[in-house]
């Protein structure tokens, strides 16, 4: 089944979630939060991905525990939703996606393309409180990647990020001089930035700045001089 809520086209999201309480009363926080935005929903990985290709929204905010269609007599079940996730990752490299779910852990093993998608991916347990998954929501929306501690054990810099933080800490360049050193966009450099604060447990914090305190992180870790 799919539903749609009208209002101004200045946002779209679409909410995937199987289970009728926990969908409308996201959906409500939703449209408090962002009175103009376009909310579509639906409750099984088939409907999802049709919408998805239809509509094109700006968020994608789903549980991984679905139906693979409307008909489908198995239920709710994670490997469907972690498939429907693997293809909207594949599909949509700007797609910004929110994962609300008590099964997030399994997410370990789509840890590569979560870490190459450029938009923003953030992850909120189902436990959470609405206010916190809004925060999650909010930060996907600005780009920025958001994932558990346990799928960040140890810390896994790539090169490229490492760099990000040597041009931008040791040599004091600013991100269009960086682009132009690492001969990539400004969009990837930013990029970078959101994986090197995901893995150093740096995100946003009311009255700081975020790349004082990822820098500060980083020379704690001894990543930088």
């Amino acid at each position: 089944m799919i539903k749609q809520t009208s209002g101004q086209t200045t946002q779209k999201f679409l909410v995937i979630d199987d289970h009728e309480l926990v969908l409308n009363a996201t959906v409500n926080a939703l449209q408090q939060a962002y009175p103009a935005a376009e909310i579509s929903t639906a409750q099984n990985a088939y409907d999802a991905g049709q919408l998805v290709a239809m509509l094109h929204p700006d968020l994608v905010l789903m549980d991984l525990s679905m139906p693979k269609t409307a008909i489908d007599l198995e239920g709710g079940r994670p490997e469907v939703g972690i498939q429907l996730l693997r293809s909207l990752l594949e599909s949509y490299p700007t797609l910004n996606i929110v994962v609300q779910s008590a099964y997030a852990k399994a997410l370990v093993r789509l840890k590569p393309m979560i870490n190459a998608h450029e938009a923003g991916f953030t992850i909120a347990d189902k436990s959470l409180p609405l206010k916190d998954m809004l925060t999650k929501v909010d930060w996907a929306l600005q780009g920025l990647v958001c994932t558990p501690k346990e799928m960040r054990t140890g810390l896994e810099l790539k090169p490229e990020w490492l760099e990000v933080l040597k041009l931008a800490c040791e040599q004091g360049l600013q991100d269009k001089a960086i682009a132009e050193k690492m001969n990539v966009s400004e969009r990837t450099v930013r990029h970078y930035w959101t994986q090197v604060q995901d893995a150093l447990g740096v995100y946003p914090e009311t009255g700081k700045n975020i790349r004082i305190q990822t820098e500060k992180r980083a020379r704690e870790e001894g990543l930088i001089d």
